[in-house]
């Protein structure tokens, strides 16, 4: 299992590679804002654990561990926007699934897989939740979001019970 650290040099070293054919370390500490020694570091600790061949000065590759968890990484990432999209989140859906992804069972990932499968399949009951989402959303709000405004909402969510 891997920290939500390594989690992220995984998906980014395996976008580069998808992308581009190949990754530098500088091109992981520039995307994820971090110093050259941390990705080092970072690379040192996947290869170890066997998601990479890496030898300095060297390119790095993923091994057949490292592809199919990137891969895994990149889908779950691209999932969780497609979810923030098709809830109609009005959000930055690449930071919020960001903050997201690290912190979800499979089974919840399974979960939201067959949500967002059924909304693409079924754009008509979409439609019908973004209805009853302004509907149930429609509050005279402040415009802060206010604690008042979040307890009118979480009023109205117990009301369904």
């Amino acid at each position: 299992m891997l920290s939500p650290s390594l989690e992220d040099y995984l998906e980014e070293i395996y976008r580069f590679l998808d992308q581009q054919g190949y990754v530098r370390t500088t091109d992981i500490a520039d995307k994820l804002d971090v110093s050259l020694p941390s990705v080092t570091k970072a690379v040192k600790k996947l290869s170890e654990k066997g998601y990479l061949d890496y030898e300095r000065y060297k390119n790095i590759q993923l091994t057949k561990k490292g592809q199919e968890v990137g891969n895994f990484l990149v889908t779950r990432n691209k999932l969780l926007r497609d979810f923030l999209h098709v809830i109609g989140s009005n959000c930055d859906k690449y930071q919020e699934a960001e903050a997201m992804e690290h912190y979800l069972s499979q089974k919840t990932v399974d979960a939201i897989t067959c949500l967002v499968a059924f909304f693409k399949q079924h754009p008509e009951y979409q439609q019908d939740f973004f209805d009853f989402q302004e509907k149930f959303m429609n509050t005279e709000s402040s415009q802060d979001n206010s604690q008042d405004d979040f307890n009118l909402l979480i009023k109205r969510y117990e009301s369904f019970d």
